[in-house]
């Protein structure tokens, strides 16, 4: 009795995550013994068996035929199908060739399985969906006033302690304030590699902790975590049609009806005119009905996109949609945003260079003491990388900051300046190695005390290691143009330029100027990408033919605006991601080829060929099951 609970339990749980394939398995075998029924001359059990196929393989497909027939006013490929198949069935009653009811079946069995090979694709898209929904933990470990609650996930606030033992999943994201550890992040930036995490970095909601107990502050809303963000957007990506879909959907629909004319027509003339028999008349329309249905045509298209869409989010490749697939594939220009894409967006000191009579050590303390007061990204990036050689900072005192100048106060009882030359009042002793920092790119910062120079910092926003190389792969694959655009001065955004070997910059750029480029280069080069992270490229992101972003760095407003987001802010992957857009399009256009070429051998044989309803079942529904797994050749890295 437990087996057969645990058998009908197993065969409900295949049913609700498997419908489709339940029903032509079902459809299947009842087709197997209909036809064994009738190879022993069991009618009566034949003509029982047979017309439960029909309704288990068929019902779904007329029921969305005759609701697009009735609501729409509009024939399509599960009515002609329906059609047929009972065609068929009536004639063989007719004639008593019993073989065309199997025939008739048959037809319903390979249109089931092809719908539920091209349900495959949609499903595995759905499974990373689940598969990410499965990481969302429903509580959290919430830590106040040293004691330690569960709260639910959609319960936390803003400013929240949370701890995260060794093990456990990120509940959602946050800033580590205690602890270090290795978290893997594989889920969601599709990263092979844990991570290292230390106090001031950020944890995603989904990824897993390692071995160290983490202290966790909550920054954002838990609804607004990265993975939630994830989601959504993998959702609308199964939503929404991608042109040459909907162009064919359209023509599906104008197609039907001309196929139900010419069938009638091929119905009711041959007898008249070619002296044909009625039988054989109705016999060779129901065969056309069958062949020249566009169903493999239908097939070509969306199992191919959602393989492709599906095996993008493995690699952490996020397309929103059919679409944008399609489009990556087309793109001829490229532009890039500089801060925070091309480069890490972090300024690191890169070079310090004392004046006579002191050390690089020395420079850096005492540039330190004061900018630990100061919270421009400069300032942090000189006491960043004091913090890395571990230096003491003395006490500063009488700090004062000067807006667009620079900073100045007491430490060890000495005034110490910081900032531009002519804030410090300079000395020329430095001033043809500043130049020489600065033509290569880089932001000098002097620092003096009273009237003595102390010395020069160098620091710059550093280049992604990726960048190079992404930028010669992009050459390599026939990109024909990639400029950079920045807000940056000329002279940086030059330097940057030279190292990626990007040969056209536009420096000094507005937003709204950003468009303007972006419309530029599409009248000239019609599919243009842009790819950017900030609120600033949001305008940019929305006008290009696809917009591409950053998908950690990225502000929320860019991840909302592009098509594309780069998970693990790899931009590596962006080549990978035009591999897989022209991919898809020689997979979509190699089914299309062969679908049309099928359904034109099909009708040849129909009216030339004298083929029967089986080869015509065969070949046509055969020819949508073969587009169909061909689109899934896309699931494979």
């Amino acid at each position: 009795m437990a087996s057969n609970s645990l058998s009908i339990s197993r065969i409900s749980q295949l049913a609700e995550e498997h419908p489709d394939a339940v029903t032509a398995a079902l459809c299947g075998i009842l087709v197997i013994l209909g036809f064994l029924a009738l190879q022993f001359g069991w009618l009566g059990l034949a003509v029982f068996i047979l017309p439960a196929a029909y309704v288990i393989g068929g019902y779904s497909s007329a029921r969305e035929g005759l609701t697009t027939l009735v609501q729409e006013r509009e024939l399509d490929v599960d009515l002609l199908m329906i059609v047929a198949a009972l065609g068929a069935a009536g004639l063989g009653l007719w004639r008593r060739e019993y073989h065309l009811i199997v025939d008739g079946a048959v037809l319903i069995l390979i249109f089931a399985i092809s719908g539920a090979l091209e349900g495959y694709a949609m499903q595995r898209t759905e499974r990373s969906i689940r598969s990410l929904m499965s990481l969302t933990a429903d509580t959290a470990r919430v830590v106040l006033y040293g004691d330690e609650r569960e709260v639910a996930i959609a319960k936390l606030e803003i400013g929240d302690r949370i701890l995260v033992k060794p093990g456990e999943i990120i509940p959602t994201d946050a800033i580590i304030i205690e602890g270090f550890s290795t978290l893997n992040q594989a889920s969601i930036t599709g990263e092979s590699m844990p991570v290292e995490k230390t106090i001031g970095d950020e944890v995603y909601a989904g990824t897993i902790n390692g071995f160290g107990a983490l202290q966790l502050e909550v920054h954002k809303t838990p609804a607004s975590s990265l993975i939630q963000r994830v989601i959504r957007l993998v959702q609308q990506a199964q939503t929404e049609a991608p042109p040459s879909q909907m162009f064919v959907e359209k023509f599906e629909r104008g197609y039907a009806r001309l196929i139900v004319v010419l069938g009638l027509l091929l119905a009711i003339l041959p007898p008249f005119v070619l002296g044909w028999n009625w039988e054989d008349t109705i016999y060779r329309a129901l065969i056309f009905l069958v062949v020249a249905s566009p169903c493999a045509l239908m097939a070509s298209i969306m199992p191919a996109l959602l393989s492709g869409i599906a095996n993008g989010a493995k690699q952490g490749i996020l397309f929103k949609s059919g679409a944008d697939l399609e489009i990556i594939g087309k793109v001829r220009a490229i532009a890039f945003d500089k801060t925070g894409t091309l480069t890490t967006g972090k300024p690191q000191v890169i070079q310090i260079v004392p004046a006579a009579g002191y050390t690089e050590t020395e420079v850096l303390q005492l540039a330190a003491a004061l900018e630990v007061y100061s919270e421009h990204a400069i300032a942090q990036a000189i006491v960043q990388a004091a913090q890395q050689q571990q230096l003491q900072l003395p006490s500063a005192t009488e700090v004062q900051a000067k807006v667009g100048q620079g900073i100045i106060g007491k430490v060890n009882n000495q005034i110490i300046t910081i900032g531009k030359a002519d804030f410090v009042e300079a000395t020329a002793e430095l001033t043809q190695v500043s130049q020489q920092l600065q033509a290569a790119g880089k932001t000098v910062v002097w620092v003096a005390n009273g009237d003595n120079l102390l010395g020069i910092i160098a620091v710059a926003d550093t280049l992604r290691p990726e960048a190079t190389n992404t930028i010669k792969r992009l050459k390599n694959l026939g990109v024909e143009h990639i400029i950079m655009l920045t807000g940056d001065n000329q002279q940086t955004a030059e330097y940057i330029a030279h190292e990626l070997g990007i040969n056209e910059v536009y420096a000094g750029l507005l937003p709204e100027d950003k468009v303007d480029v972006i419309k530029r280069l599409q009248k000239q080069y019609q599919t243009v990408a842009m790819v950017g992270d900030g609120i600033n490229d949001a305008p940019a992101l929305a006008q290009a033919s696809v917009g591409i972003a950053m998908g950690i760095s990225g502000s929320d407003v860019a991840l909302e605006t592009a098509d594309i987001v780069l998970m693990a802010d790899r931009l590596e992957q962006l080549a990978k991601a035009i591999i897989l857009g022209r991919r898809a399009q020689n997979v979509v256009k190699q089914n299309i080829v062969f679908a049309l070429s099928c359904i034109v051998l099909l009708l040849a044989g129909n009216f030339f060929g004298n083929i029967t309803m089986p080869l015509g079942v065969i070949g046509h529904e055969g020819s949508t099951v073969i587009v169909t797994l061909s689109g899934l050749r896309l699931l494979r890295n």
